[in-house]
């Protein structure tokens, strides 16, 4: 893929001190932590390493990655290695693509309860296509979820939703078969939306009961009871989007298609056109307009305040599994699956996953991958010119 000509990184560096001058007070520890970061990202400041290529010597060093996660270049050989583990759970079946999404009033109360409100919305969601999958009437089997949080819209504002991937199919009750689902959108969406409806609006009042969700700035309004009752009544008054994707491909297929969504950051570095050193302009789609391609410019300043929006609070974990792939019964409940789907476990990946001193990277000259064997110091790498006159 070609380089991009501007970078995430280029606007901290140019617009940084800016930025924090204005934002500094309402930035918590993991925001200048991925701040610091980002702006550090394979430069000097981090150390380097010296590579070679094991088939015809080639050497070259490279500045380290700072590997934040929400470092929009450092997120390739986590998600390869991520890939390369999930292909050996995948089964032999089509999977569907299902997006929950909640009313955008939440938002702010989203960015200042992150921890809980991101919970809630990975549980509400999970637990309603458990408890509509187990009814009878939809498929009447025990399912398998794997979510993806995204906490960001095209245009880089709050648009927090799950993305749910999800085997076409379940082990019946008695744990005997493979159930087949009945719809070509795996589950009724209409159905999937009151009953998730329902349990976030019944997570929230549970959340506030508690006295566990922060009601501050623009929120305030709603450390008043009667003000946070009234929200939930117009949010219930409310449909709420539910999207679910017709099933696509089999094993290898639905690998592909999960690479586009893990490990994901608010923006990447592609989708940017161009800096002046004041405003940036990048790639945006419309999805409320057909899905057009469109074009936003922003100052930096707040194209930056946008962008740390969607830093995650620390430890949080943004991919989870539910159903019969939760972690805690997930070897036998896989098992059983590929029993009852009457195939054999998927072979390993046929390339290893990139391990820690591996580079991404192949030799521009026999197209080897590059490979570590010698790490520096920040203060070693600024004399790494005179390393290679000495050698």
């Amino acid at each position: 893929m070609k380089r991009p000509t501007v970078e995430v990184a280029d606007i901290l560096r140019a617009q940084g001190k800016r930025f924090l001058d204005r934002y500094r007070s309402s930035f918590d520890f993991q925001q200048v932590k991925a701040f610091r970061a980002i702006q550090n990202c394979r430069t000097a400041a981090l150390g380097g390493h010296l590579d070679a290529c094991p088939q015809c010597g080639y050497p070259a060093i490279s500045d380290n990655s700072c590997r934040n996660r929400h470092c929009p270049k450092c997120q390739a050989q986590a998600r390869e290695r991520w890939l390369a583990a999930q292909e050996r759970e995948l089964l032999a079946t089509n999977y569907f693509h299902v997006v929950f999404t909640v009313p955008h009033e939440l938002n702010r109360l989203a960015q200042d309860n992150p921890r809980r409100f991101y919970d809630l919305l990975f549980t509400a969601s999970a637990a309603t296509l458990r408890e509509v999958a187990v009814d009878p009437k939809h498929l009447g089997a025990e399912i398998g979820i794997l979510s993806i949080l995204h906490t960001w819209g095209q245009n880089l504002l709050a648009h927090p939703h799950i993305h749910c991937v999800i085997p076409a199919g379940g082990i019946s009750p008695d744990l005997t078969r493979w159930v087949h689902p009945r719809y070509p959108f795996f589950l009724p969406v209409k159905v999937l939306s009151r009953v998730f409806r329902g349990k976030f609006i019944a997570g929230l009042k549970r959340l506030y009961r508690r006295q566990q969700l922060r009601c501050a700035g623009s929120c305030a309004a709603l450390a008043d009871e009667k003000q946070f009752r009234e929200l939930l009544r117009r949010l219930h008054r409310q449909d709420w989007v539910v999207y679910a994707k017709p099933a696509f491909g089999g094993p290898r297929q639905v690998l592909r298609y999960l690479g586009r969504y893990t490990h994901r950051v608010a923006i990447s570095n592609h989708r940017l056109l161009s800096f002046d050193g004041e405003r940036v302009t990048f790639r945006w789609k419309d999805y409320a307009h057909g899905n057009q391609q469109r074009q936003m410019t922003l100052a930096g300043t707040e194209f930056l305040r946008r962008f740390f929006l969607h830093v995650l609070p620390k430890g949080f974990v943004c991919i989870r599994h539910f159903g019969f792939l939760a972690n805690r019964f997930r070897a036998p409940r896989l098992k059983l699956c590929q029993q009852l789907l009457a195939t054999d476990p998927l072979p390993p990946a046929s390339s290893p996953a990139p391990s820690a001193d591996t580079s991404i990277w192949h030799c521009p000259h026999c197209g080897t991958g590059m490979v570590v064997i010698q790490r520096f110091t920040a203060e070693e790498v600024c004399s790494r010119c005179s390393y290679f006159d000495s050698s």
